[in-house]
């Protein structure tokens, strides 16, 4: 080669190279023997302010064998930081994760609700305030995006679109968590910053197994059933087994019981030996939902229940400058409550008690900065807890006060309450770091908020986490760990060996059902069959009905509702009978008998009325006939709206937005009809479309693909209603 080319080549890749590192500094591990590594994406201002404990937090990683980069920059947009983990993540040594330190990009998500747990909010009536902050774009390479604008108000908001041409599943290749300040009371967030990451290098030099549990089930959470807070406790001990035993702690705490709940709660999250807080509850991003009116039965205090609700009816009717009178007239008709328990509602001193009762009912943020919170982990089964996007959100407040909570685990908008929080949750103490745990809950909307390396320390030779990182489905490592006596490492092994042969797993997965004394173990198996989506799980279904665990027959009764088939409805009607003391299990045994058949229900239902068995029910069993007849005429009645062109479309269209939340397998063929009409309204035939896609176990599963396919591959079509 020409002397002279040479040394303009080398003179232009140094310049590019300088070019490059001025924009963006990349700081090296300084291990290179690591069987992993790990990534803090930070912003230059965070950096310039708070580098000496940036730097001691990567020196504290690297001490516990995780590679660990810095990557500084100005980060102008998302992509910027997934091209650099991705980059990170193709090297010989793999990326395990990323914590993402300060003013990061938050991306808000469009057109993807099918990969969030429960959300349902109409995009085309709310725009852009329907988006899910979520940081799937940073984990998550798969997924693809379609850039949509940068807010012009928030500028550190960017909108994106899911890709028509991403599968719409989650499958993260690593993990992230957020380093994000909520607001501290005399405090820059640079020192919030600061003051956390010293607290995070301190925690690693410490030895603290899990064996310290707490979990509270707020009010009106999983229909407060009862078998669900028992049967989660049995799970529990198998997952957690150290909690159990002498030197350990479980503690399970319901809205039902008596006391002061609130300061009962606050005073838990603040003990010292406190190594994990579950709080299934509903919440907002400033509050969790402790409790309502006092669970009482002697009438003077039921009394005071109807008039603390009626008090709470006649303020708001004033605030909201409704009439008075006329309020405590309706109330008077309605409950047949005498006028005197209402004279009271608007008094001063009464009206500031009935505040106090409701501000106790609550936590708050500020109830949080108040205290010294200390359980190491927090998970915040709760919705909005995790509102990052926030400038206060309530998971926030948690790690950075003054106590010893590291980590939490929060939802950026609702969430469902049947989610598997605790999912594989046994990891946990096996050392496995929190980030790998994390990567089993596969939804939009839940993030990791603090030091995503976060783990518990345990006598374990095996280095699980490295195994979960390097080692796929075929790696004997797997086959071994399945022997095991444990819950939890049974569970990952059945997962990663899904994860690499999929559907070729199926029938060893199902065996595991099957054969497996351990709940966790079956509840795993059956949420592997549940993505498979193979023939196993179709037929696995009406045993699941019946399995001891209540979370896997609550989950099936809810599943066969989106398949929706004649042959389930026998084991729905014996569960809607026999499980009448599951309430969670009830409740959505009533939303899925709705969604079947209702011809064959009843029939069902009134051959079970001659059943000896059965003798004491027949008045429950005549209700649920009932209540389908009324089914089965709403059914047909609907059906005629959606297929009647003469309707407003305005009325069809709310009946077809429906079917994404409530499954009408009936409704599907004039649904059908509505796409495939190129003379139909356009944005009905879009809505059409758009509920269809999440049919992906309904019997019409075949006719929905063919339809599709047709609307496709048809040149007159819209691109609009192609990319749907």
């Amino acid at each position: 080669m020409n002397t002279h080319l040479k040394i303009g080549l080398s003179l232009a890749f140094a310049t590019l190279m300088s070019f490059h590192a001025k924009a963006q500094k990349i700081e090296n591990p300084a291990r290179t023997n690591t069987a992993t590594t790990f990534a803090i994406v930070v912003d230059s201002k965070t950096y310039t302010q708070a580098k000496a404990e940036i730097t001691a937090y990567k020196t504290a990683l690297e001490k516990q064998g995780l590679g660990t980069y810095i990557v500084a920059h100005d980060w102008k947009k998302p992509e910027e930081i997934k091209t650099v983990l991705q980059k990170l993540y193709g090297q010989k040594v793999k990326l395990e994760g990323a914590v993402l330190v300060g003013d990061i990009p938050i991306p808000m998500i469009m057109n993807a609700q099918r990969l969030t747990s429960a959300y349902r909010l109409d995009e085309n009536r709310n725009g852009m305030k329907a988006a899910v902050p979520s940081d799937r774009i940073y984990d998550d390479f798969n997924l693809k995006f379609d850039f949509l604008k940068q807010d012009s108000i928030r500028t550190e908001q960017f909108f994106y679109s899911l890709s028509p041409t991403a599968v719409p599943v989650i499958h993260m290749n690593i993990y992230t968590a957020r380093i994000k300040p909520s607001y501290v009371k005399g405090k820059t967030k640079y020192e919030v910053i600061k003051d956390y990451l010293k607290k995070v290098v301190a925690e690693k030099n410490e030895q603290n197994k899990l064996n310290h549990v707490m979990v509270y089930s707020g009010m009106g959470y999983g229909s407060e059933s009862q078998t669900q807070w028992a049967s989660e406790q049995v799970t529990l001990k198998e997952q957690l087994p150290l909690a159990f035993r002498p030197g350990g702690s479980a503690k399970f705490i319901n809205s039902r019981m008596q006391g002061d709940l609130k300061s009962g709660l606050l005073a838990e999250i603040q003990r010292s030996d406190l190594d994990l807080a579950i709080f299934h509850q509903h919440g907002d991003s400033d509050m969790q939902l402790v409790s309502g009116s006092p669970n009482v039965s002697f009438p003077q205090p039921s009394i005071e229940n109807v008039r603390r609700y009626l008090r709470s009816k006649i303020q708001m009717a004033k605030r909201d400058g409704r009439d008075i009178a006329e309020t405590k007239k309706r109330f008077q008709a309605t409950l047949g409550v005498p006028m005197a328990w209402m004279d009271d509602a608007l008094v001063d001193s009464v009206v500031k008690m009935d505040s106090l009762f409701e501000v106790n009912s609550n936590i708050y943020m500020d109830d949080i900065d108040k205290i010294t919170p200390n359980a190491r982990m927090v998970i915040l089964d709760n919705c909005y807890n995790g509102s990052f996007h926030k400038d206060e959100y309530m998971s926030g407040h948690y790690i950075f006060g003054t106590g010893k909570t590291i980590l939490t685990m929060a939802n950026s908008i609702n969430v469902l309450q049947d989610v598997w929080t605790t999912n594989m949750i046994g990891l946990l103490h096996h050392g496995v770091r929190a980030g790998n745990w994390f990567k089993q809950q596969p939804y939009l909307e839940t993030h990791l908020i603090g030091d995503p390396t976060f783990s518990y320390s345990t006598n374990n030779t095996v280095d699980y986490n490295q195994a979960m990182v390097n080692y796929d489905g075929n790696h004997q490592f797997w086959s071994d760990l399945l022997k095991c006596n444990d819950a939890d490492l049974q569970s990952v092994a059945l997962y990663k060996i899904a994860e690499t042969k999929g559907a070729a797993s199926s029938i060893p997965v199902k065996e595991a059902y099957y054969n497996s004394d351990f709940a966790a173990t079956r509840a795993q198996a059956f949420t592997i069959l549940s993505q498979l989506n193979t023939p196993d799980f179709a037929t696995l279904l009406k045993d699941a009905v019946n399995d001891p665990y209540e979370y896997i027959r609550r989950k099936a009764v809810n599943l066969i509702g989106d398949f929706g088939g004649d042959e389930y409805v026998p084991a729905l009607v014996k569960s809607s009978i026999e499980d009448w003391a599951s309430k969670r299990v009830g409740y959505n045994l009533s939303n899925t008998l709705s969604f079947m058949n209702s011809e064959t229900v009843i029939r069902e239902l009134q051959a079970s009325l001659t059943q000896p068995a059965y003798s004491t029910r027949q008045s429950d069993i005549q209700k649920l006939i009932e209540r389908q007849q009324r089914t089965l005429e709403k059914v047909k009645k609907d059906v005629v709206l959606i297929a009647d062109k003469k309707a407003e479309v305005k009325k069809r269209s709310f009946n077809v937005v429906t079917l994404r939340t409530y499954s009408y397998h009936q409704h599907i063929p004039a649904t059908i009809k509505i796409l495939l009409d190129s003379n139909e309204d356009q944005a009905l035939r879009l809505t059409a479309a758009e509920a269809l896609g999440w049919y992906i176990y309904s019997y019409e599963k075949a006719n929905i693909l063919t339809a599709l396919d047709t609307v496709i591959n048809d040149a007159k079509t819209n691109e609009k209603l192609k990319k749907e």
